[in-house]
């Protein structure tokens, strides 16, 4: 492969780090993305504890792995939701405390301002190769997860939303993600939001809207998934042409959607995900309707030499046997860039 290979932990956190490493490297991955829930990655003692951040790393090479970025989707979320009883369920007993939710959104500020710091110092201590590969792509480590949106509510616009909010929406989560984001400058940590419904950002246009309102700043980028713009008829191919410097990390995910009317349509139907008759689900890699082919063609015009890390879901297969084979598909799928033009050997001197 031309990319390392990861796996990201967020849907594995039932296993301990320890059993998860082997696992992982069992079925064929290089490291891993680690979440900052279950035991992978905990952002307090990374701080707190001396050794903590060097253990990790003796853990991981044990078992023959590295890993590249960590994420924190779950706190991330609500620093700009419209925080209520649903972020109990995501959240730690410190992030939700009394439940109040200005001090929910303050207390999770605090929580990803410290994630850059932990960030920091764990990979200040990484492996050389690691460290390589970081240097090699501007020497910034990686942060993935979810801002929140204060405004995914009124997607639809009905009753209409009134004149101004939209826009209100957007300068709000600039003033809660402005001083976050600040902290991760400092750091020299990237901040990769994972483009997704109930993000400030889920589509390329709404992209756009989220940049223009942190005017640009220089640690936020995006942690591409294509499997969130696939179903919804967004241009995934497109949102990396235009935004390829600001790629920081790479999940590889697929999708499936009908090319017929089905009983749940876009919107889901309030129906679980794997229920029979839903428009669209995500699915083991290779079995959707991803154009991969052309996202590692886009990728390699980028310039990126990140991590491929899957994050495995789908709701009709056992996740063992669908890591492995999303494993497989990925190593088959990367190539190298050519070092020259496949005619040059016709040029004459």
């Amino acid at each position: 492969m031309a990319r390392p290979l990861c796996l990201f932990t967020g849907q594995w956190a039932d296993l301990s780090l320890e059993e998860l490493g082997g696992l992982a490297a069992s079925m064929g991955y290089e490291g891993l993305e680690l979440a900052c829930w279950g035991d992978h990655f905990d952002v307090q003692r990374a701080l707190g504890e001396a050794d903590y951040c060097e253990q990790h790393w003796a853990l991981l090479a044990s078992k023959g792995l590295v890993s590249y970025a960590i994420s924190s989707h779950l706190v991330g979320q609500a620093v700009a939701d419209r925080v209520d009883e649903r972020h109990q369920s995501i959240l730690s007993e410190a992030i939700w405390g009394d439940g109040d939710p200005d001090g929910v959104r303050a207390r999770a500020a605090e929580e990803m301002k410290d994630t850059a710091r932990a960030a920091r110092k764990f990979y200040d201590c990484a492996p050389d190769e690691v460290r390589a590969t970081l240097e090699a792509n501007g020497g910034h480590a990686v942060v993935n997860g979810f801002t929140g949106s204060p405004i995914w509510h009124l997607l639809y616009l009905f009753p209409p939303a009134a004149p101004g909010s939209i826009e209100a929406g957007f300068e709000e989560f600039a003033a809660l993600w402005t001083p976050i984001l600040d902290v991760f400058t400092e750091e020299n940590v990237k901040f990769a939001l994972e483009v997704h419904p109930t993000e400030i950002a889920f589509d390329l246009a709404s992209s756009r809207r989220a940049l223009a309102a942190i005017d640009g700043h220089p640690a936020f980028g995006f942690n591409f998934d294509p499997s969130h713009f696939g179903y919804q008829g967004a241009d995934y191919l497109g949102f990396l042409r235009e935004f390829g410097d600001r790629i920081y990390n790479v999940h590889m995910k697929d999708v499936w959607w009908s090319d017929k009317p089905e009983a749940a349509g876009v919107f889901g139907g309030h129906e679980s995900f794997g229920t029979d008759g839903r428009f669209w689900d995500f699915c083991s890699m290779g079995r959707g309707k991803i154009d991969f082919e052309g996202i590692i063609r886009q990728l390699n015009h980028s310039g990126y030499g990140g991590p491929l890390t899957v994050e495995w879901e789908d709701p009709g297969m056992h996740r063992e046997h669908g890591a492995r084979e999303s494993a497989e598909f990925c190593k088959k799928l990367d190539f190298e860039v050519s070092p020259q033009a496949f005619d040059a050997a016709f040029a004459k001197d």
